[in-house]
């Protein structure tokens, strides 16, 4: 895995090259790999399949944090020193993942100062995009949101096909609103507009998304697509 900046196209350090490898867990698809009750101290790097880390607001209702694929790792709030999760990971596929305790991790920075020059510049770009989804939650409609939202996970999830669309694994509608913050019933909405219009197709099997069409709807006025 070779991180890349996108503003200034430098790599940046990769935490894999520093890291031995470490014990494998498999899960099923649906398996909750922790949850908030358990006892906080460890990190994880997806392996195969894909991860979703949820956390549960005041209301009870859930929030998508984020969806991890092959090389990416979740689980940091380990690092805080909890004594228990603020937040549950669970397998979206059938999925493995390696673990390292957080004393592990430390222990290897010591001893390893890029490790930790890695891990930084890892969570800073986490938290830079969570601030601009931050930011979409301020300035934004939910259409556009959605749209946003439907963009980046391409980016990180989709595979490109010949016809000029990204594919991408079937994001539920449920899973679209937990992660925009609306209901599935909104979502449904706005996907089956946008489909109308052309700009994805969905089905179980997946999504194809027109990703430069839809950047093209986003530099419109904003309240373009917010209406019915």
């Amino acid at each position: 895995m070779m991180a890349v900046s996108r503003e200034t196209q430098e790599p940046l350090e990769d935490p894999l090259a520093y890291l031995p490898c470490s014990t494998i867990v498999e899960y099923e698809k649906g398996q909750l790999i922790y949850g908030r009750s358990q006892l906080s101290g460890s990190i994880y790097l997806v392996i195969d399949g894909k991860v979703k880390v949820c956390r549960t607001a005041d209301d009870g209702r859930q929030v998508v944090v984020d969806i991890y694929q092959p090389d990416e790792f979740f689980g940091e709030s380990g690092f805080l020193g909890e004594q228990y999760r603020v937040e549950e990971a669970t397998a979206l596929d059938s999925t493995k993942v390696m673990t390292w305790s957080t004393a592990e991790i430390e222990d290897l920075v010591v001893r390893r100062p890029r490790l930790g020059v890695a891990l930084v510049q890892l969570l800073v770009r986490r938290s830079m995009d969570f601030g601009a989804r931050i930011e979409s939650f301020s300035i934004d409609g939910i259409g556009r949101r959605l749209v946003r939202s439907l963009i980046r996970f391409s980016e990180r999830l989709g595979r490109e096909s010949v016809d000029g669309y990204t594919d991408m694994m079937p994001f539920t509608h449920e899973l679209l609103s937990q992660y925009v913050g609306t209901s599935r019933e909104i979502v449904t909405h706005y996907m089956n507009k946008l489909r109308r219009e052309g700009y994805l197709r969905y089905s179980r099997k997946g999504i194809a998304l027109n990703r430069e069409a839809l950047r093209e709807w986003l530099r419109r006025d904003s309240s373009v697509g917010e209406q019915d």
